[in-house]
């Protein structure tokens, strides 16, 4: 079963409890029983990959209120940044629908969040990334939204220098400052500049993004931060000509 079968099955309200679980709780199924089959590791990790998801979706459609405009084109955007198949596109809008409709505010669902993820600050990243890749997908960002970003950001742990660097990261890779997206000093030492970057592309390989539980649809997050950290540091060599 894909990711979106389990959580569109109701087996977020087994999983978790607290606001996340009350929002999907009426969506119980059969998913619930199918989870409750697998071997311990397999539930951890379908534990792991719900509560990426739901999160992507719940804080994703509390982001859509944040420039005063809501329309459909939230869920296609969503659709289209996790390539939600043509047969689960409907429920998916139903529980994008009723995220976005709920009246209680995103502080919440991003405590309950950053709780889950507390020891793995790269999944918390990870899912910020998701949110701004639905904040852009219609090339504008309305200044409501970052400061919705921020927000999710501060509850998740980053302060304004790591807010700062995924900001670098993912919305405006190119012309921005080279270290920033690497989160590396101006004065580091050329040593220092080839070990950060190394221990970046381990860190953030796709096949790590699938070891941290990650659901399959979203390693493509993984690639483009990838290419990121790549261009930013090709930047970084070609100015001091390291080889």
């Amino acid at each position: 079963m894909s990711i979106w079968g389990k959580l569109l099955g109701g087996a977020a309200g087994f999983a978790f409890g607290g606001p996340l679980g009350a929002m999907f709780g009426g969506l119980a199924g059969h998913a619930v029983d199918r989870i409750r089959g697998e071997d311990t590791n397999g539930a951890r990790d379908g534990t792991k990959q719900i509560a990426f998801t739901i999160g992507v979706i719940v804080l994703g459609a509390k982001m859509a209120k944040a420039d005063g405009v809501v329309t459909r084109d939230e869920v296609d955007a969503f659709r289209d940044v996790f390539h939600v198949p043509e047969d689960e596109l409907k429920n998916v809008a139903r529980v994008f629908d009723m995220a976005r409709r709920d009246s209680a505010g995103y502080e919440p669902y991003a405590r309950q969040i950053a709780r889950l993820f507390d020891d793995n600050p790269q999944v918390l990243e990870d899912l910020l990334a998701g949110l701004i890749h639905i904040a852009k997908a219609d090339n504008v960002i309305h200044p409501n939204e970052l400061d919705y970003l921020r927000g999710v950001a501060e509850i998740f742990g980053f302060d304004e220098t790591g807010f700062n660097r995924i900001r670098a990261m993912y919305l405006t890779p190119n012309p921005e400052d080279p270290y920033t997206v690497l989160g590396l000093a101006h004065d580091a030492d050329d040593a220092q500049v080839k070990s950060h970057y190394r221990n970046l592309i381990r860190e953030n390989h796709p096949d790590r993004a699938m070891a941290r539980g990650l659901p399959e649809e979203f390693v493509d997050l993984a690639n483009e931060k990838m290419a990121a950290i790549n261009a930013a540091y090709e930047r970084i060599a070609k100015q001091r000509g390291l080889n």
